[in-house]
């Protein structure tokens, strides 16, 4: 059966929520990551325990939380509505609900790829008078590249499944906030309209296996430059 109007709607819904919590969620995991990897302090701990927190947490649980701290009745929903930028039941939501779920798998995979670079080199840099952001952006960012992509690529893959704490945050509105895991909530909701869940279920199997194919292909090519 072909897609309908709302379907394609609803696809490239998730593919926008997807792209835009990945990208605003990089540079934060990047930093994170550094932090985790390369600094002391005390504390550390628990900035670990609380970034892997949404990995444990129920989605839904998670939605929930961020209507608390984003609905109407929070003094941050009251600034963002008084500011005309109102989030809840927005797509906006949406992002962030798919950012706080898909963040530790980011963080996750930078901080393996950090954790592979040899120290020696960034000791070196250091002791020929490079500053810590030069080694920053000479050492630990090239080296890292296959962690930031991996991590890139599972929170896109993740924030493309989400659906617990999107539903809670964002609500399931046609045209406005409705991806696909809610679109396919909704088909298989309804006897009639299985042979459209199961459409809607193939283009997401596609789109997966195309994120992952790109990863895989990345991966290689930065092997192949490093044994170069």
């Amino acid at each position: 059966m072909p897609l309908t109007q709302e379907d394609i709607t609803a696809i490239w819904l998730s593919l926008k929520i997807a792209f835009t919590a990945t990208a605003l969620s990089l540079p934060f995991g990047f930093a994170m990551a550094c932090l985790i990897v390369f600094k002391t302090f005390r504390g550390k701990i628990v900035l670990e325990v609380l970034i892997n927190l949404p990995l444990t947490l129920p989605p839904v649980v998670i939605g929930y939380f961020l209507l608390l701290l984003l609905g109407k009745n929070s003094w941050l929903g009251q600034l963002l509505n008084a500011s005309g930028f109102p989030v809840i039941f927005t797509w906006k939501a949406a992002v962030i609900a798919s950012a706080t779920v898909g963040f530790p798998l980011l963080v996750r995979s930078i901080r393996l790829g950090m954790e592979a670079i040899d120290l020696q080199l960034i000791e070196a840099s250091r002791s020929l008078g490079a500053s810590w952001s030069d080694s920053l952006f000479t050492i630990i960012l090239p080296l890292s590249l296959r962690g930031i992509i991996a991590g890139s690529s599972l929170m896109f893959a993740r924030s493309l499944g989400e659906f617990g704490a999107t539903i809670i945050v964002a609500g399931n509105i046609p045209g406005v906030t409705q991806t696909i895991p809610l679109a396919i909530y909704d088909y298989a909701s309804s006897p009639s309209s299985g042979t459209m869940a199961l459409s809607l279920c193939v283009v997401s199997v596609v789109i997966s296996v195309a994120v992952l194919l790109l990863h895989e292909l990345l991966g290689k090519q930065f092997d192949r430059r490093g044994l170069q």
